[in-house]
């Protein structure tokens, strides 16, 4: 049965990746019926490319009768908005991430899925990450002990992207800098494998260009049982290697080729297997039969069949709108940090901004 969907903003580039996934589908499974975007310009040329209709406003989109899911890639501070819509109009809903701008924004898109009762998930291609899932059994199976400490890497090469610097990712208005934009997937990693943490610590940079704020930062998380967690990020990088270390006191597992510069740098002939792991009384590594991909848009398209599962009802969501709300008091919290100066626990980000800073 082919389900009908609609687009709500296409800013976001990872939607049409799952365009042209579900287009190669045979026999098809999904039929995009009509697009809207606030940009009338990119509405009407992406309407060409995809060869849909064209809504004028988001309303008249969520008032058809043959769309029952949409997905939206409208920029960040529209989230909120476009989610109480489409809740309201009791579609399904994908969410391109982060959740919101702010706690309160985040707060009517959690309550806007509760009152409606829809389906909602956000798209984190690190939790459909075969490797990622492979890691997380690691830990939650008790095989190196007690988490003592993790560490993971996310980054970009932002300073050879020369559309970036006027794009809407690093417009204030519509989007928050690089750190909550792209080093929220690392934060979420962090949450996904270890749950919500009690404090972090964080600096946050801008090194390369005034116009691509937070480039660079380091943060912190530290749990209850004094688990530590760092995420690293930093946005001008050219190539990388290690992405993930996870240390118990039974075992370590390393994970290689793990973000878009190591995935996307020169590697040896042949197919990488990027994880690995050393338990207590081994004699040498244990090595997953998992390759890494060839480049990291392989990852990004490995979204859209977990997508298409979700909207049909075959699967859960990938994170719900209440986990999604946690990774961004998470992000923000690192923000507070690193303008305070010191370590912050995660519940004083709304005594300190309100939700809204």
């Amino acid at each position: 049965m082919t389900l009908n969907i609609g687009i709500l903003g296409i800013a976001h580039g990872h939607v049409g990746t799952y365009l042209g996934e579900w287009a190669k589908l045979d026999p098809p499974q999904v039929c995009v019926v009509a697009l809207w975007d606030h940009d009338a310009r990119r509405a009407a040329d992406n309407a060409a490319k995809f060869n849909v209709a064209q809504e004028a406003s988001a309303q008249s989109l969520l008032a058809r009768a043959d769309i029952s899911a949409v997905v939206i890639g409208a920029e960040t501070s529209l989230h909120a908005d476009v989610v109480e819509l489409a809740a309201q109009a009791g579609k399904t809903i994908v969410l391109q991430k982060p959740l919101a701008l702010t706690l309160d924004q985040a707060d009517r898109i959690v309550a806007a899925v509760e009152r409606h009762k829809v389906a909602f998930t956000l798209a984190w291609q690190m939790r459909i990450d075969p490797q990622n899932i492979l890691m997380r059994q690691l830990v939650r199976e008790d095989h190196i002990g007690p988490v003592y400490m993790m560490r993971r890497r996310h980054g970009l090469g932002t300073q050879a992207w020369p559309w970036l610097a006027d794009s809407w990712h690093v417009n204030p208005v519509l989007n928050r800098g690089m750190w909550a934009d792209d080093a929220c997937h690392a934060i979420d990693f962090v949450y996904w494998m270890l749950g919500r943490p009690e404090s972090v610590s964080a600096e946050i940079v801008t090194r390369h260009n005034p116009k691509v704020p937070d480039d660079q930062g380091i943060a912190i998380f530290r749990y209850e049982n004094g688990t530590l967690a760092e995420v690293v990020s930093s946005f001008t990088m050219l190539a990388g290697e290690n992405t993930t270390e996870i240390v118990g006191p039974r075992g370590v597992v390393i994970q290689n080729h793990g973000d878009v510069p190591s995935c996307n740098a020169p590697r040896p002939a042949g197919p990488t297997l990027g994880l690995k792991w050393f338990l207590e009384g081994g004699k040498d590594w244990q090595v997953s039969d998992i390759p890494t991909p060839a480049n990291h848009g392989v990852r990004i398209a490995a979204l859209a069949p977990e997508l298409l599962a979700f909207m049909q009802g075959r699967r859960g969501p990938i994170a719900t709108a209440e986990e999604g709300r946690i990774v961004l008091e998470m992000t923000l919290a690192c923000h507070l940090s690193a303008k305070l100066g010191r370590r912050v626990a995660i519940s004083e980000l709304r005594s300190h901004w309100g939700g809204c800073d």
